[in-house]
């Protein structure tokens, strides 16, 4: 009876639910551009990002730049709750000598966030795979449970996990630069922002952005060696043995330049997903806790 009460009065009940709010923005305002990345790695599409938006939209109708988007919506709540309630419990607990008033340091925000980055990767690897199979045509009329329990009577249990060694590699150091970048990027943009907790929306959206494409500027070559790992299907012509089978066959095979295909379209779609994350976040976070203070001064 009580749970609920006491869930949203916490901390940890607030960042559940303004990370999931912070999730679900940044899914829906980048899913589109998403397609065309990983459409892009797989050597399914060329051109600009804007061309293949356009040809997409009209050989397969603008709903389809969203296919596969369910199995990471229905799951960005906790997705996200993870990742950033993992942040915050490391960083502090790198920090226990300080006061909980005063912020982490930006070292441990860094540690912080690379801890978190491994933890999710166990939830993120199943999703991603799902939706990369769902991007590329791969049972292209059916949806995410579908796909899912296809790979499972397939490939099995472990075939649903394909990929999560490469998923830590590339999350475990992006989500450390990722917190760094944007916990560094708006006490500058905003000094005092990281204690008052008042930093305006511009600020939220302008490092939300820069600190989503700092993130992806130091793994990208490994994304694209994970999105052909796991786009591999028991059927698929190119058959790799690992991270680094995959990565020398796919130079041999398209040339160096692979490892960067398709990184404008990730880039400017960083910007828009990670600006979008963090001021839902923010913002959500405010309201929760402007709430628990106005029940509070009631009572």
């Amino acid at each position: 009876m009580d749970f609920w009460p006491e869930f949203l009065a916490s901390s940890w009940g607030k960042e559940f639910l303004a990370g999931g709010f912070g999730g679900i923005a940044g899914i829906v305002a980048g899913y589109p551009l998403d397609t065309v990345r990983v459409r892009q790695q797989n050597c399914q599409e060329v051109g600009s990002a804007f061309s293949i938006l356009k040809n997409i939209a009209a050989k397969e109708g603008p709903l389809s730049l969203f296919r596969g988007m369910g199995a990471p919506l229905a799951t960005v709540t906790f997705q996200n709750a993870v990742v950033f309630q993992s942040n915050a419990t490391l960083s502090r607990a790198l920090d226990s000598y300080r006061s909980p008033t005063v912020p982490p340091s930006y070292g441990s925000v860094a540690l912080g966030g690379t801890g978190a980055g491994a933890i999710q990767s166990f939830v993120v690897t199943p999703i991603e795979l799902v939706k990369i199979r769902l991007q590329l045509h791969e049972q292209s009329e059916s949806g995410p449970l579908s796909v899912a329990k296809n790979i499972m009577r397939t490939e099995g249990w472990k075939g649903l996990f394909r990929g999560l060694t490469i998923t830590i590699i590339r999350d475990a150091p992006s989500y450390g630069v990722y917190f760094w970048s944007y916990e560094y990027t708006r006490e500058k943009f905003h000094p005092g922002c990281r204690q008052s907790g008042q930093e305006s929306f511009k600020t939220m959206i302008v490092a939300g952005g820069l600190a989503g494409v700092a993130s992806w500027l130091c793994c990208y070559p490994v994304d694209v060696v994970k999105t052909r790992l796991q786009a591999q299907t028991p059927n698929s012509s190119v058959k790799y043995n690992g991270i680094v089978d995959c990565f020398w066959k796919s130079v041999r095979k398209d040339g160096m330049g692979v490892l960067i295909r398709g990184f404008g379209s990730t880039v400017c779609r960083a910007f828009i997903v990670n600006g979008a994350i963090f001021t839902a976040y923010e913002s959500a976070l405010r309201v929760l806790n402007n709430t628990d203070d106005n029940i509070n001064d009631n009572n």
